[in-house]
Order: structure tokens, then sequence, then C-alpha cells
């Protein structure tokens, strides 16, 4: 695992290669986007993470927004209640690669890392 881009923010840590990997997704996309990190309920554990770009004008006033260098993650209140202090890192490897969610709060994950118990 990679170290966060800058000193350790409480709600959502970012890893530099995750960090690297988003910048190039959201050039790809050709707009100034903003990351959305959250979860909902179903996946095999109870609960999945959400991640998706979205418009700066979406964020609301209860969101907590992080700034890595110019890159902003945001994330509804009721989310964070699962996910602080959550890692996100990328892992380029063929069999286990992509996005990967260290997430303190979890009591049980499943296989795939996509989703958790609390």
């Amino acid at each position: 695992m990679t170290q966060a881009t800058q000193p350790k923010q409480d709600g959502i840590q970012l890893t530099e290669t995750a960090l690297k990997h988003l910048r190039m997704l959201r050039e790809q996309q050709g707009e100034d986007l903003c990351l959305r990190v959250g979860v909902r309920n179903g996946g095999c554990s109870g609960m999945s993470y959400l991640m998706d770009f979205e418009s700066p004008d979406n964020v609301r006033d209860n969101d907590q927004v992080y700034d890595y260098e110019g890159f902003k993650i945001v994330c509804d209140p009721k989310s964070l209640l699962y996910i602080y202090g959550l890692q996100l890192d990328y892992s380029t490897a063929l069999i286990g690669g992509g996005f990967q969610f260290t997430n303190p709060n979890a009591a049980q994950t499943c296989g795939c890392g996509k989703s958790f118990g609390v």
C-alpha cells in the first residue's frame, strides 16, 4: 500500500497511486469533476461502496469535502458514519487489481473487497 498524498486526513484517505489513477480517469471525462464516495445497502456483506464522478455543482451543504492537491472527494454524512477513516488505494495487479478500500469500521468484508458489514 502506498502512502497518503498529504498529511493524514481523518475522514477519507487517498494514496498517491489512487490519486494518479483518479486524475487520469477524470481527464478522460473531459470535465472538472469531483469524486463522490459513499455506501448503500447491498452487496455480499450487507453494505457496498459507491464511487462516481459528479459535477461540483452537485455538492450539498452538508457533504464533507476532502481536497487532495486540487482533487476533491465528497461524501454524504450518512455514508461517512460507515467509512470514516477509509483509505482508498489502487492496484494495477492483473488479479485483484482496481480500487481497494481499507475500512477501519468494517467488522467483515467479502472476498471481492467491494462490500462490508459493520
